[in-house]
């Protein structure tokens, strides 16, 4: 606790005091660029990760970046997307995933987190994911890559989830929103972005922004 406290003290000589104007202007509203749909984990910074400043962009974060389709649970993950879309107007949400997922990691072993059943039953949300990984990658043994891979798939399954809410819906039917599905490898760095046309996971560089086209499976490995 007495790092965080220290962090606050340090945040107001320095961090603030260098950007006051820019903190004063926050009290007219904010105009974030984008939705940002994580994980919850600790080691992913999404400011830091885009570079982005305080009102640039809106975040939502929830274990395993899980968006239950609308109308699952009446809870802040609608609330927030609906918000996003039809209050603050929006163009895109980016749905990141992340290397060493523990929330994947559970959903592809129920035993070990059978003593959190709040965690098990949020994780059905992401039931497709799993059974997406166990029926068409029966072949991918090694526990890493097969990790890697749902964390893959659980992005592409979260992106259709999205596209239930009707805000979403009727955003992408007037060209309005655009939608991206990222994985954020951190310990090298890398951000690896949804190729609808080649149906892969390319570094950021090398991909059309927008994912236009509906969900498709993975090629194999």
């Amino acid at each position: 606790m007495q790092k965080l406290v220290h962090g606050i003290h340090q945040f107001k000589r320095d961090a603030f005091s260098k950007d006051q104007k820019l903190f004063e202007t926050l009290v007219a509203g904010q105009h974030p660029l984008a939705l940002f749909i994580t994980c919850s984990d600790s080691r992913i910074d999404p400011n830091r990760l885009t570079q982005t400043k305080p009102g640039e962009l809106f975040i939502q974060r929830t274990a395993g970046n899980i968006i239950p389709p609308y109308g699952a649970v009446h809870g802040g993950e609608a609330a927030t997307i609906e918000y996003a879309v039809m209050a603050l107007k929006v163009r895109d949400i980016i749905v990141c995933g992340h290397s060493h997922c523990g929330a994947m990691a559970g959903l592809l072993n129920p035993e070990a987190i059978s003593k959190m059943p709040s965690v098990r039953a949020y994780l059905d949300h992401a039931a497709a994911t799993r059974r997406i990984v166990e029926e068409n990658y029966q072949h991918l043994t090694e526990p890493e890559k097969r990790l890697t891979l749902t964390v893959e798939e659980n992005v592409l399954v979260q992106l259709e989830n999205l596209r239930t809410h009707p805000a979403v819906a009727a955003a992408l039917g007037r060209s309005d929103l655009k939608l991206h599905g990222w994985v954020y490898k951190f310990e090298t760095g890398d951000v690896f972005a949804f190729n609808p046309d080649s149906c892969q996971f390319l570094p950021i560089e090398d991909v059309t922004p927008a994912v236009e086209s509906a969900r498709a499976v993975l090629p194999p490995i």
